[in-house]
């Protein structure tokens, strides 16, 4: 694929803005960013399937990734790509954010660990491929998703693994995480764009377009009792997807 032109940058300066903004809460875990705090183990449990399930590894080894590359895309301060390294990945993240990246760096290094932050565009930074790649929360919010999957693919190395999770474009996700959670304050006004929700088709042609093959999607759910989980039937809300190449 070309490098990032005027066709295919994804980048919106506007997203840019929103999220560099909010750059100094994202590891304040009652803050604004909360709700990712709350989401994040709910992934985490989803990714370490898909990764020893795709590798088959020993469910039981707390380093499940070591001697392999990742790459989180739309990484904000981080909290993918520590967990990451403490899985012993060797471990970059990519943000349109500079300032996220600053943040990110920073915590990193006040944890001891050893991660590359770059901010940029995916496709102009010239990173080559790794053996994860993942990306939560972020199609949503890009300016081309074609073009965005694209990249995303041609950083997967050959017999690597994609995990994404998004927002689906349903009645239930205008209602709850557009309008209630703006109006309550769980996540920041302005943070979703209900028309830009891709739904699991819509995914799975974009992936399939990119040369990669979308496994089942996994929907993260949310009950009264139970807060949120991991829902193979009800992806209404939100759903992760593993996607390989073909």
């Amino acid at each position: 694929m070309a490098k990032a032109n005027v066709t295919n940058v994804t980048i919106r300066p506007e997203e840019e803005a929103h999220f560099s903004g909010l750059a100094r809460e994202w590891w304040n875990a009652k803050g604004p960013m909360a709700s990712l705090h709350q989401v994040n183990p709910v992934r985490l449990a989803f990714l370490r399937e898909a990764v020893d399930r795709h590798w088959g590894g020993d469910v039981r080894t707390v380093h499940p990734l070591a001697g392999r590359s990742a790459l989180d895309v739309g990484c904000g301060a981080g909290l993918v790509c520590e967990p990451l390294a403490r899985w012993r990945a060797d471990v970059t993240g990519v943000d349109a954010s500079a300032e996220n990246v600053g943040v990110a760096s920073a915590h990193a290094q006040g944890a001891g660990l050893d991660i590359r932050y770059m901010a940029g565009e995916l496709a102009s930074l010239d990173l080559g491929t790794f053996d994860l790649v993942t990306s939560f929360e972020v199609v949503e919010h890009v300016a081309n998703k074609r073009a965005f999957v694209a990249a995303l693919a041609e950083s997967v190395a050959t017999g690597g693994l994609l995990v994404l999770s998004t927002p689906n474009r349903t009645a239930a996700s205008r209602l709850l995480l557009v309008e209630a959670a703006e109006r309550v304050g769980y996540v920041p006004r302005g943070t979703h764009h209900w028309e830009d929700f891709v739904t699991p088709e819509e995914l799975d042609e974009l992936l399939s377009e990119a040369g990669l093959v979308m496994g089942a999607p996994c929907g993260i759910a949310w009950r009264p009792g139970k807060g949120l989980h991991l829902s193979p039937s009800d992806l209404s809300l939100n759903y992760l997807v593993t996607a390989t190449r073909a």
